[in-house]
């Protein structure tokens, strides 16, 4: 199959070459290892496992096309974000684990650079950090409490900084800045270019990948398809947003839509005004999340939170767009850049993400059950996924390292409420984030529904 995939998202639409399926299952099949979905997670333990030791008979099963899902959709933000706070993985573990889990995080934008360059896979890496506007008074208060809460934790200003509003302004040239923060743990690139170049070097050490075969469940070691049954030592489920759709892990992860819209090419006059001259990603402190960079070809990439979660934990292609969530984006990039309000908006484009029941994602191995997993990143996943593949690449292995000591290899999250209570309760979230923002601008103040929430969760 060619060229099906070219609206998936701008990322797919700009990869420069046909996207043409690698062939099916073709019947029974014994490895080592198979790993389900051919996104980050799967690819990047595949590397690992491959690299490590290139005798093990490794095999990635995708129901699409690699990068079809989260991977080829994302923001491209290669960040060192984890879902869940440091303070609510201290108090999973210990204050010395939850350091040691950022600090890896950390260092992981720097080995997904490493092995880019190292692989030559030319997926736009720019490692050029983070600014995250303040535009109110109240959000200038939570940037500095975020920041003080860092160095409490024994951060210092090498990973995260306070910006005054000339700072700020300096970086990101938005409307009505404030102050900001600033952290150097964060790399822009184009995700498909990424997914797809892990893709072609994993299958260049012998890992088999079967695109178009989908997995309908994993049972004790074996992956069931309907071209074949996969028997492994370990099957690894790698498949986040989409992991409902699998029998017997229908509450495991709940699945957000996250939306995003792309410009045309912005001229340098444009760029001269609002800067990211090092294609710094960018948000602001608001609590419904947006997320945003400027792509190598200088478009404005930009994306947020919004759209609803649908009943059932389904998953289906038209939830991928949602005209009024384009427009509310399209209102926020041109309240915050004037400048790009007769800029044409070329792609619009969403898919799912994988949400734990508490915020916080997980990986490990059920020797018994045969099963390994990650996932449950909340939209952080291009950097976490790379962590996620490394330890993986460790637990499948039986080497005990630095890498699966840390506290979310343990980790294991509550199931999902079973519908109309999962449903209720996701679609209500999103609600108060959203008016909690209405508030602040309409009061001035902090708001006590995001407060009240995020209690509830265990932030």
């Amino acid at each position: 199959m060619t060229g099906d995939y070219r609206d998936v998202s701008l990322w797919f639409d700009t990869l420069g070459e046909d996207v043409i399926a690698r062939p099916a299952l073709a019947g029974d099949l014994d490895v080592d290892v198979a790993i389900v979905g051919a996104g980050y997670t799967g690819l990047w333990t595949a590397y690992y496992l491959a690299r490590a030791d290139p005798s093990l008979r490794i095999v990635v099963l995708e129901r699409e096309v690699a990068g079809f899902g989260a991977s080829g959709r994302n923001g491209g933000w290669c960040s060192a974000l984890f879902p869940a706070s440091i303070a609510k993985v201290a108090r999973d573990s210990t204050r010395e684990r939850a350091i040691a889990q950022q600090r890896a995080m950390n260092a992981t934008v720097d080995e997904v650079g490493r092995v880019v360059a190292a692989e030559g896979i030319d997926c736009d890496f720019d490692k050029g950090g983070t600014v995250v506007l303040a535009r109110t008074p109240v959000q200038l208060a939570r940037a500095r409490e975020a920041v003080a809460g860092e160095h409490a934790w024994g951060f210092d200003t090498s990973d995260a900084r306070l910006l005054d509003a000339a700072e700020a302004r300096a970086l990101v040239g938005a409307t009505d800045v404030l102050g900001g923060t600033y952290t150097p743990h964060c790399a822009v690139l184009h995700p498909a270019k990424l997914a797809r170049g892990l893709a072609a070097t994993v299958a260049g050490l012998g890992v088999r990948i079967h695109e178009q075969t989908p997995v309908l469940s994993i049972e004790d070691g074996v992956a069931v398809t309907p071209h074949g049954r996969v028997r492994a030592d370990v099957v690894v489920r790698a498949t986040e947003g989409y992991t409902p759709e699998l029998a017997g892990f229908h509450r495991d992860l709940a699945p957000v839509y996250s939306l995003m819209i792309a410009t045309e090419p912005l001229p340098k006059t444009f760029w001269d005004e609002v800067g990211l001259a090092r294609r710094e990603s960018f948000s602001d402190m608001r609590h419904l999340i947006i997320y945003g960079q400027r792509t190598a070809d200088d478009r404005l990439a930009f994306g947020g939170r919004g759209a609803p979660y649908h009943f059932g934990s389904k998953v289906r292609p038209e939830f991928d767009r949602d005209e009024k969530v384009f427009a509310e984006l399209r209102r926020v990039i041109t309240e915050l850049f004037p400048a790009v309000a007769d800029a044409r908006i070329t792609h619009t484009w969403g898919g799912p993400l994988g949400v734990a029941r508490d915020w916080y994602a997980s990986c490990g191995l059920d020797r018994a059950r045969k099963l390994a997993w990650a996932g449950g990143y909340v939209g952080d996943g291009v950097g976490t996924a790379n962590l996620a593949g490394r330890t993986l690449a460790d637990l499948i292995r039986d080497e005990y390292t630095d890498l699966t000591r840390l506290p979310w290899v343990r980790h294991r999250s509550p199931r999902w409420e079973p519908e109309p209570l999962r449903w209720i309760g996701a679609n209500v979230g999103l609600r108060v984030m959203a008016g909690a923002d209405v508030e602040e601008r309409r009061t001035g103040r902090e708001s006590r529904l995001a407060h009240a929430f995020g209690r509830f969760l265990g932030h």
